[in-house]
C-alpha cells in the first residue's frame, strides 16, 4: 500500500481497482461498517486519511495515544497468508503486526510513512536495500506447509513449454532451453529458509523503529533469489541501458548474500516464467519488459 489518499473512507481511486472489475462491489461497500466494527473491537481512533494498494485499505488510527494502521483486505486466501508471514518474521525487517482477526481480513500494524517508499530511492541506493532485506528475512523455517520454491519451480517448468507454444511462440526456443535449464538448476536448492514472494520497491515503506520496513510479504521457503527479476522488472523503465540492468542485478545479488551465477540464474527463470504468464493473461506492458529484461541478462 503506497498511496495516501484524501476524501472518503473508500477512495475512489481505491474503488477503480482492476480487482473489483470482476469480484464486485459489496465488500467495498461494507468497508465502512467494517472499519467502525473493529475500531470499537481493538478501541481504535482513526487519525486520518487512508492509503492503499490494490487490494488493501490502510487507516491511520490511534489507541491510547499511541499510532497504527488498521489495514482491512478481503478475508480471503490471500489475506491469511499475508498475516501468518507477519506474525513468522515479528518484525524482523517487516512492519510489526500487533493485532490480527483473519476472518475480517484485519490487522493492526506499526505506523509506517505511507507517502514514502523504497521507488522514491536512486535506483543504486534501493537496490542494496532490497538485497539487505532479502538476506535479512532469510531466516529458518521448519514448517513445511509453507510453500516451497522448489515445488513452485518444478510444477512451472511442466508448463512453460506448452504455454511458449499456445502463445504463439513468442520467443526464439533458446531462451525457453535457457529457462527450463536455470529453473532445474534451482530445484535443488535447500528450502529451509525464508523468502519473501512479493518484493519490490513500492512493498517497502519508510518507517521510524527501522528505516525501511516490507509490507504485505508473501511468505515461502527455498531460494531467496526465486523473486529477485521483480525487483528489476518494477524499475525498469527507469533503468537507460543493459548495463544499468546488469549493475542492479549484481548489486540487489550481492547484497542478498546470492552468488553472481545464482542471481542471473534465477532472474531467467522467473522472467520468462512471467512472461508467459502475463501473455496468457492478457497482460501487454510487462512481457515488453521481460523481453528487455532477458536480452540484457542472457
Amino acid at each position: 500500500m503506497t498511496r495516501r489518499m484524501t476524501g472518503s473512507i473508500v477512495p475512489q481511486t481505491f474503488r477503480d481497482q482492476p480487482r473489483w472489475w470482476t469480484e464486485g462491489t459489496a465488500w467495498l461497500d461494507s468497508l465502512p461498517q467494517r472499519i467502525r466494527r473493529q475500531c470499537e473491537m481493538w478501541d481504535l481512533t482513526p487519525d486520518g486519511t487512508p492509503w492503499h494498494g490494490s487490494n488493501a485499505l490502510a487507516l491511520p488510527v490511534r489507541r491510547q495515544g499511541e499510532p497504527y494502521v488498521l489495514r482491512l483486505a478481503p478475508p480471503d486466501e490471500r489475506t491469511r497468508d499475508e498475516l501468518a508471514a507477519l506474525d513468522f518474521w515479528n518484525g524482523r525487517g517487516t512492519v510489526r503486526q500487533y493485532a490480527a482477526d483473519p476472518e475480517a481480513g484485519a490487522s493492526l500494524l506499526e505506523r509506517l510513512d505511507g507517502d514514502r517508499t523504497l521507488r522514491q530511492v536512486d535506483l543504486e541506493p534501493a537496490a542494496e536495500i532490497l538485497g539487505q532485506i532479502m538476506g535479512r528475512l532469510a531466516v529458518p523455517v521448519d514448517d513445511h506447509d509453507v510453500p516451497s520454491t522448489n515445488l513452485i519451480i518444478s510444477r512451472r517448468l511442466d508448463e512453460l513449454e506448452r504455454d511458449w507454444t499456445e502463445t504463439g511462440r513468442p520467443f526464439d526456443r533458446a531462451v525457453l532451453t535457457d529457462a527450463v535449464m536455470a529453473g532445474r538448476s534451482l530445484t535443488g536448492v535447500g528450502d529451509d529458509v525464508a523468502v519473501n514472494g512479493d518484493l519490490h520497491h513500492d512493498q517497502v515503506l519508510a518507517g521510524t523503529r527501522e528505516p525501511w520496513l516490507v509490507v504485505d510479504p508473501m511468505l515461502l521457503r527455498g531460494d531467496i533469489g526465486y523473486d529477485l527479476a521483480r525487483s528489476l522488472w518494477w524499475r525498469l523503465d527507469e533503468m537507460p541501458d543493459d548495463r544499468t540492468i546488469i549493475a542492479q542485478l549484481v548489486i540487489i545479488g550481492d547484497a542478498a548474500g546470492l552468488s553472481r551465477d545464482h542471481a542471473r540464474t534465477a532472474v531467467i527463470f522467473r522472467t520468462v516464467d512471467y512472461w508467459l504468464w502475463g501473455l496468457r493473461n492478457g497482460l501487454t506492458e510487462d512481457p515488453v519488459r521481460c523481453a528487455r529484461l532477458i536480452a540484457a541478462v542472457r
